[in-house]
């Protein structure tokens, strides 16, 4: 099946490493031009870069999603260098703290919420209306396995999740007669930078034993659906939550 978007302009934050790497590197070999969004410039540049060399078409742009003024600026960036806005991908995401609901700190839970859940709804608040001008487009909004089932320790990256789930699918009934489709994707646990910077080798072997299908996910596997739902041949697939997790969610 081959998958092209030749002539199109997606953008991708967290899109410098891991998941939002993998998505950036299908889509530009499928012939888009990706704005490589991420919170770390230097390596924002670098995948950009490296896009570039192989023979596609990207920019980079520094962008904090949890700040409304940033992620304007980055679709206008986008519209700017490119004239239009057809695909967004909201990958970004943070992991929070570990504690009970009883123990949370207040600040880390609004810094939490800023950027996995406002960043989200900033990105389709600007990219909607430049969608509209060019007569439709695809989102993908990030979610996890845990959009659907909680997790101890974890709260507000579960209630970021679950409502990212949520409002995918009410902006999905408002835009799908407009030719804009949005949908979630919701992957286990991916072997990326995020886990790798956070949990030791036992946790992340005993998270990979949490699946049924005995380890832990790639992060091209969940790029591989992305990009699928963002192209022409998901074209009657809008307001749904797709999960990539090894069967964790089937037990």
């Amino acid at each position: 099946m081959d998958l092209r978007f030749d002539g199109k302009t997606a953008i991708v934050t967290g899109g410098a490493s891991g998941i939002g790497a993998a998505v950036v590197d299908d889509l530009a070999q499928a012939g888009a031009t990706v704005i490589v969004a991420d919170l770390k410039k230097a390596e924002a540049e670098a995948k950009a870069a490296e896009i570039e060399k192989a023979g596609g078409k990207a920019f980079a742009f520094a962008v904090n999603v949890g700040k409304a003024e940033e992620v304007k600026a980055m679709v206008d960036f986008a519209v700017a260098q490119t004239g239009r806005l057809d695909y967004l991908v909201n990958n970004a995401g943070i992991g929070g703290e570990s504690a009970p609901v009883g123990e949370a700190t207040i600040e880390k839970w609004h810094a939490l919420m800023d950027v996995n859940l406002h960043g989200v709804f900033y990105g389709m608040r600007y990219a909607i209306p430049e969608m509209e001008k060019t007569g439709g487009g695809a989102i993908v909004n990030m979610a996890s396995i845990l959009g659907s089932v909680g997790f101890a320790n974890s709260s507000a990256y579960v209630a970021s999740k679950h409502a990212i789930v949520g409002l995918t699918k009410s902006a999905a009934m408002e835009y799908s007669a407009k030719g804009i489709r949005i949908n979630s994707v919701g992957p286990g646990f991916i072997k990326t930078p995020l886990l790798d910077a956070n949990l030791d080798a036992a946790t992340m072997e005993y998270l990979a034993g949490m699946h049924p299908i005995g380890r832990m996910g790639e992060s091209a596997e969940v790029a591989a659906l992305t990009v699928f739902l963002l192209s022409d041949r998901a074209s009657f697939i809008t307001g749904s939550y797709h999960l990539v997790d090894g069967a964790y969610t089937a037990q």
